[in-house]
């Protein structure tokens, strides 16, 4: 298993100019180990990254899209996985910091913790390509292939918490972070 934010810090080594969808605890830290105003932190409702995620990767086909969602987070909106897979985003590549708990809630556990094999739900959907990976060394390793892929990607990153960082919700919804990254949207 990796420390999320250690995986984000391996993510912000390789990054070029890709938009990039996080959603709560992922979110909270993009923001500090990689602040870009192509990060785009406005989901609101859980369970609505992949959602918009798939939005962007629709309106800028030009762009790779990242999303970094929670395991949490997509079990309450699991039909996006099909909904993805038959849209067919040749950019989008589908990140789950898989750790088994609704973390953001007070780490309240996810039902069938550990027993659910999300590659496999993705795979069914139709995603052109899974993974999963736990271990730093092999996302690194990875990170740039499954950049270069044609997506539809899936990758299950097994993931636990690492350094505490600040949370800044404010931040996350603020009106001036979200014309920044209009602008920058714009502008690439």
């Amino acid at each position: 298993m990796m420390k999320r934010d250690e995986m984000l810090k391996a993510f912000a080594r390789q990054r070029k100019n890709e938009i990039v969808v996080a959603v709560y605890m992922a979110a909270q830290e993009i923001t500090h180990i990689a602040p870009n105003d192509l990060n785009y932190t406005f989901t609101g409702a859980m369970g609505q990254g992949s959602s918009h995620a798939l939005g962007l990767a629709l309106g800028r086909p030009d762009r790779r899209v990242i999303v970094f969602d929670g395991d949490g987070s997509l079990l309450m909106n699991l039909g996006s996985l099909v909904t993805i897979a038959n849209q067919a985003p040749k950019n989008l590549v589908h990140c789950l910091c898989e750790n088994g708990t609704y973390e953001t809630n007070g780490a309240v556990p996810i039902p069938r913790a550990g027993q659910i094999r999300f590659t496999d739900l993705a795979k069914t959907a139709g995603y052109r390509n899974t993974y999963e990976l736990a271990d730093i060394a092999e996302w690194e390793r990875e990170l740039p292939r499954i950049l270069k892929e044609d997506g539809p990607i899936f990758v299950d990153l097994k993931v636990e918490p690492g350094e505490a960082y600040p949370e800044n919700f404010p931040r996350l919804y603020s009106h001036e972070h979200r014309e920044k990254f209009r602008r920058a949207l714009a502008a690439s």
